[in-house]
């Protein structure tokens, strides 16, 4: 059974992770209207990934006999002034969400639920893998700058980014 200090950081964590999916699928629909499809399909692509952790969470806490209490999610932001600033938003809200996952491992720690943790490694390691394939992106943006046939480009491999492993392309 959790304790009810982890089923609340628990449940904050999953509006955390809807909120990423929000955040995500705003940007979806930001590069979608911009045209860039590979884009627009790639976050789509990791929206939906952070819905599955959100559920993954959510699943967990009735497997220890919690109760889930869904909260509020905020509206994300709606536009970004190039490709490069919409991927360092991204990374800045997984960082965030590092972070969150980091205290919560914490907590369990803290509070001797062994369970608890050792279902928290799998968020712990998802985490380095998220932060690393958007900073891949981020540090191809920066490479392309203003180049419009290097962004063309990839746009053009993030639209065939859809690998099991989550790996991304790099354009260079």
């Amino acid at each position: 059974m959790l304790s009810d200090r982890m089923q609340s950081a628990l449940n904050d964590q999953i509006n955390l992770e809807l909120s990423a999916f929000y955040t995500y699928l705003s940007v979806t629909a930001y590069f979608e209207e911009q045209g860039l499809r590979g884009f627009a399909s790639w976050m789509r692509h990791h929206s939906n990934e952070e819905m599955m952790h959100a559920m993954k969470l959510y699943d967990y806490i009735h497997e220890r006999r919690g109760r889930v209490t869904l909260l509020p999610i905020g509206e994300p932001p709606h536009n970004w002034a190039t490709a490069l600033a919409a991927f360092e938003d991204a990374l800045r809200h997984e960082q965030k969400v590092t972070a969150a996952i980091n205290r919560l491992v914490d907590l369990a720690r803290e509070e001797r639920d062994h369970a608890t943790n050792s279902f928290l490694q799998w968020f712990v390691d998802e985490q380095v893998e998220e932060e690393a394939v958007v900073d891949a992106v981020i540090n191809d943006l920066q490479r392309i700058g203003d180049f419009g046939p290097g962004l063309y480009m990839l746009d053009r491999q993030l639209g065939g980014s859809e690998v099991e492993s989550g790996d991304t392309p790099s354009a260079t």
